[in-house]
């Protein structure tokens, strides 16, 4: 099973809707299992994670929370103000705010992109969480920049759900993407992965469970055909 972006966004609502499972506990097990993920891949340095505004930033600050639990050097970067987070990001923003985990916010001013340089430059792993499967147009500005500095680093990178940048349904690139040594996707594969030419973005996948049976899965995957 492949899931388009409408698919996706069905299985979200249903989950909530019919199964009663808050949005927060999806982005709680989606966080958490890709934090376990990269503890068995193996992390000998520091780990910065780039966040966007949405869901798929509010995946990569479960992940830094989680990690920072487990004691291994974390460095969130916030690419958006704090105040302009919403929903679940937001709750998710608050706790590693309490935890008094560092994050750099980079919305209230220009993008420095040599501070940005220093500041992968040290990464043992880099976590994409700019953008999730709703992406739909091409990359704009400053993100485009923060994606040609993530593929500038030497450092392994992890995409959360999808590479920032990949259409969900095609594969293709829209402008600038992230080049993922390895994607932690989440309930199945998406559409766009099985174009063959979209595995140079994702390198090799791994599905991740966050609470979501494979009947619903299925059910909300006929609804949208």
């Amino acid at each position: 099973m492949f899931l388009s972006r409408e698919e996706v966004r069905a299985i979200d609502r249903r989950a909530i809707e019919e199964l009663g499972i808050p949005g927060l506990v999806l982005m709680e097990n989606a966080g958490r299992g890709t934090a376990e993920l990269l503890r068995r891949l193996g992390i000998n340095g520091p780990v910065v994670i780039c966040c966007g505004k949405g869901n798929n930033g509010g995946d990569g600050l479960v992940i830094a929370r989680h990690l920072d639990n487990w004691q291994f050097p974390v460095q969130v970067l916030l690419f958006t103000r704090a105040e302009e987070l919403t929903g679940d990001a937001a709750t998710a923003y608050q706790s590693i705010a309490r935890s008094q985990l560092p994050v750099v916010a980079y919305g209230e001013a220009a993008l420095d992109e040599k501070e940005l340089q220093n500041q992968l430059a040290s990464a043992d792993w880099i976590v994409d969480a700019l953008f999730g499967t709703g992406l739909k147009g091409p990359v704009r500005p400053p993100y485009d920049r923060v994606i040609g500095a993530i593929n500038a680093c030497r450092a392994h990178v992890l995409a959360v759900d999808i590479p920032s940048g990949l259409d969900c349904d095609t594969g293709e690139p829209l402008g600038p993407a992230v080049r993922a040594h390895y994607t932690a996707t989440f309930v199945a594969p998406k559409k766009g992965f099985e174009n063959p030419a979209a595995k140079a973005w994702t390198g090799k996948v791994y599905v991740l469970d966050i609470g979501v049976s494979s009947a619903l899965a299925s059910a909300a995957t006929r609804s949208c055909s």
